[in-house]
C-alpha cells in the first residue's frame, strides 16, 4: 500500500510506540548528567532548564515531538498559537473539554482554601461525591482512589475480601476477557489480555484467567466455585473500541448470579458519560456489585473510585486498604462539578444525539473507503474505525495529526475518536472531513502501484 503524500516519519506499534518521532537516542552529555563535585547543592540551587532537559524523563513512552501549552473547548493550542482539534481527549479523560469555567472555578476556589490532610481525617468532599455516585448507580459505597488501574486493583482486592468474609476462601479468581486491558499495576498486567506488556517484569500474580470476549458459553464453562469475579468492559477501549452488547452483558450478570461470583464493571474508558449513559453497563439494565472509574471522572484531573454495594463493601474495615492522596479536597471539587454536568437536564440526552451524527458520519466515510475500512464500532465518543490490515492505524493516527486532529490508537488496527462531550456538530463535521481526507491520501487495500 503507499501513500499519494507519505505523512512525516512515525514508529509505528500499538500503543506507546504509536505517536513516537523514530529517534530514541535522547541520552545528554556526561556534563549535563554530573553535579558539581565541590558542592552538589549549589548545582542544584543555580540549575536550569537546559536544551536536553527533556531527556531526563523515563523513556516509557513513544511520544509524539508537539506539546501544548493551552486549552480551550475541543481545541489545544500550541506554544506558537497553533490549534488542534482534540478528538482523543487525553486518551477519554477531558469529559468537559479543555479549560471549562466551571472546573477552573472549582479548582481556583478549592487551590484557595486546601489541597490535602490525607484519610487520617474526614474529607467531606468525599462525602459528597460518594453520596451522588451511589445514587447514580443504586449501589451505597465508594472507595477514592488516583487512576484508573488502582481503581480496578481495588475492585479485585475489594471482590477477594467479600469471598474471604463469607468463608469463601478458595474464591479468589478473576475471569477476565480476551482483548481487555484493565490497567499496568503487576496485578493489572495479569488481568490484561496483552502478554507483550507483562515482558521482564517476572512472575504475574495468579488468580486471573481469560475467557473469549462476547463468548457467554466459554464463560459459563470457566464458572465454579474458585472464582470470586467476572470482571468486564461493557465497551473495551484499548481493545479496538469494542462493545460487549447489552445481551451479553445480561448474560454474564445472570451466570454471576447462578454460579455465587460478583460482577465488575471496568468503567474506567467507557464510563462517566462517554457512551451516552453515566455507565455503558446501564443500558443493559443490570447492576454489577463492583464498578471501577477514573479518566473522565475528574474532567483532567487525576481521581478514580470504585463503587460498591454495601454487602461487598462492608468487607473492607480499617487497614485493609488505603491511599495517601486518594479523595483529596481538590479531586473532589472537580469530580463533584464533573456529575452535577452530566447530571443537567438533557445533557447526556445530547451526547447520544451528537454521538450518532458522528458515527452516522464516519460511517458514511467507511462506505467511501470500503476497501480502507473494515467498521465503525463502539458505542457513543468511544467510537473506533477498524482498518484494513493494509492501512496501518498509526499511519492514519499520524496523518490526522499533521492536519491538526489529534485521535489515538487501539488494538486491531483500530483508530478511536474519544472527543469531549461537549464537542459541537460543527467541530465533529471538520473532523471527519479530514479524516475522509487523509483516508483518501492511502492507495487502496493491495494496491501496489
Amino acid at each position: 500500500m503507499l501513500l499519494a503524500k507519505p505523512p512525516a516519519p512515525l514508529s509505528t506499534g500499538w500503543w506507546f510506540d504509536v505517536f513516537g518521532t523514530g529517534n530514541r537516542n535522547h541520552n545528554r552529555p556526561d556534563q549535563d548528567r554530573e553535579m558539581s563535585a565541590s558542592n552538589p547543592t549549589d548545582s542544584l540551587k543555580d540549575a536550569s532548564p537546559s536544551p536536553t532537559a527533556a531527556s531526563a524523563v523515563m523513556k516509557t513512552y513513544g511520544r509524539a515531538d508537539l506539546a501544548f501549552v493551552e486549552g480551550e473547548g475541543s481545541w489545544l493550542i500550541t506554544e506558537d498559537g497553533e490549534r488542534y482539534l482534540d478528538c482523543a481527549s487525553g486518551i477519554a479523560v477531558n469529559t468537559l473539554g479543555h479549560s471549562h469555567p466551571a472546573l477552573v472555578a472549582a479548582l481556583r476556589d478549592q487551590a484557595g482554601k486546601l489541597w490535602h490532610t490525607s484519610n487520617l481525617y474526614r474529607i467531606p468532599g468525599q462525602e459528597t461525591v460518594a453520596g451522588k455516585l451511589a445514587g447514580l448507580t443504586g449501589l451505597d459505597q465508594v472507595y477514592f482512589c488516583n487512576s484508573g488501574a488502582e481503581a480496578n486493583e481495588s475492585a479485585v482486592k475489594i471482590a477477594r475480601r467479600a469471598a474471604h468474609e463469607r468463608g469463601e476462601t478458595d474464591r479468589m479468581t478473576i475471569l477476565c476477557a480476551t482483548g481487555s486491558f484493565h490497567g499496568r499495576t503487576l496485578g493489572m498486567l495479569a488481568a490484561t489480555d496483552k502478554p507483550a506488556n507483562r515482558t521482564g517484569f517476572g512472575p504475574m500474580p495468579d488468580g486471573f484467567e481469560h475467557v473469549p470476549f462476547g463468548n457467554l458459553n466459554a464463560l459459563r464453562d470457566r464458572l465454579g466455585p474458585h472464582v470470586a469475579a467476572i470482571m468486564i468492559e461493557p465497551v473495551q477501549g484499548e481493545g479496538g473500541a469494542r462493545d460487549a452488547q447489552d445481551e451479553y452483558l445480561r448474560g454474564v450478570r445472570a451466570a454471576a448470579d447462578e454460579f455465587g461470583a460478583l460482577v465488575i464493571a471496568d468503567e474506567v474508558q467507557s464510563g462517566i458519560g462517554r457512551t451516552g449513559t453515566l455507565f455503558a453497563y446501564q443500558t443493559a439494565g443490570i447492576r454489577p456489585d463492583i464498578i471501577a472509574v477514573a479518566k473522565g471522572l475528574g474532567g483532567g484531573f487525576p481521581v478514580g473510585a470504585v463503587i460498591a454495594s454495601a454487602e461487598v463493601g462492608n468487607a473492607m474495615t480499617p487497614g485493609t486498604h488505603g491511599s495517601t492522596f486518594a479523595g483529596n479536597p481538590l479531586a473532589m471539587a472537580v469530580a463533584e462539578v464533573v456529575l452535577d454536568e452530566l447530571a443537567a437536564p438533557g445533557f447526556l440526552a445530547d451526547v447520544r444525539r451528537r454521538a450518532d451524527i458522528m458515527v452516522a458520519a464516519l460511517r458514511k466515510v467507511a462506505s467511501r473507503h470500503a476497501g480502507k475500512v473494515v467498521e465503525v464500532r463502539g458505542r457513543g465518543f468511544l467510537c473506533g474505525v477498524r482498518l484494513a490490515d493494509d492501512v496501518a492505524a498509526g499511519d492514519v493516527v499520524a496523518a490526522l495529526r499533521e492536519v491538526k486532529v489529534l485521535t489515538a490508537p487501539a488494538a486491531e488496527n483500530t483508530v478511536r475518536f474519544l472527543p469531549p462531550l461537549t464537542i459541537s456538530e460543527e467541530e465533529i463535521g471538520l473532523a471527519v472531513s479530514r479524516f475522509d481526507d487523509v483516508l483518501a491520501r492511502f492507495g487502496e487495500a493491495g494496491d501496489d502501484s
